[in-house]
């Protein structure tokens, strides 16, 4: 989980230097944005792929990350095995696929995709339910002090299916965040399986609830985060 400050020789381009699954992978980051910066919870989510490769296998599996910021996550879960698509804001993509391509290129097993998710927006029409068949759901971080608490829950529930696995790595900061995992139990089976209370970061298994408990979880769902 190391992470060093490397100037570049060429050009006034900083990159930040990590060491993961073998390689060194190079991040460019940009830090006018929020969602293009490393933060710890994806450092803690590469580590625990990197270690528990026997009980969450990643080889040839479809793997999905939402937020994907800077890709180190996407890059990792590459680097394993998956198939991957990150996605992320259109404003993100062009600095999250160099990320991607410098890392991947004649690396990994299957080459990821880079694709736009903003979420709650468009789903049935970019990722309709018949081919969403992901095996891993990866999201590290994505719940902040931002509006889109609603959107990003039914994200999470329209790429499911009650097969997916979401492991998903939370820093928590804000009262907003307790309420989000409250109101995710609602639709998902929620198991911490991790802890970090130094850094204030959790990571969580999920996977779907029962249809039964699903719809029941949807009525509650239309409420609005205060």
């Amino acid at each position: 989980m190391a992470r060093c400050f490397v100037p570049s020789l060429i050009t006034t381009t900083s990159w930040e230097g990590f060491h993961f699954v073998g390689h060194e992978i190079r991040i460019t980051e940009a830090m006018d944005s929020y969602g293009a910066v490393v933060w710890p919870s994806a450092l803690v989510l590469c580590y625990f792929l990197e270690t528990n490769v026997k009980h969450y296998n990643m080889v040839d599996k479809n793997v999905i990350e939402i937020g994907a910021g800077t890709g180190l996550v996407s890059i990792v879960a590459s680097l394993l095995g998956a198939h991957v698509t990150a996605t992320d804001l259109p404003e993100l993509l062009g600095n999250l696929q160099y990320n991607i391509s410098r890392n991947t290129k004649m690396k990994c097993k299957h080459l990821p995709q880079v694709k736009e998710l903003s979420w709650g927006v468009a789903l049935d029409e970019n990722f309709p339910r018949s081919s969403n068949n992901f095996d891993y759901i990866l999201a590290a971080d994505v719940v902040y002090a931002h509006p889109f608490l609603e959107e990003l829950l039914v994200t999470f529930d329209h790429l499911c299916k009650e097969t997916t696995v979401i492991l998903w790595v939370m820093r928590f900061r804000l009262e907003k965040e307790n309420k989000f995992v409250d109101r995710f139990k609602e639709l998902f089976d929620l198991e911490e399986i991790s802890s970090f209370p130094s850094l204030n970061i959790k990571l969580y298994k999920a996977v779907k609830k029962s249809r039964r408990s699903a719809r029941k979880g949807k009525v509650v769902s239309r409420r609005v985060f205060l």
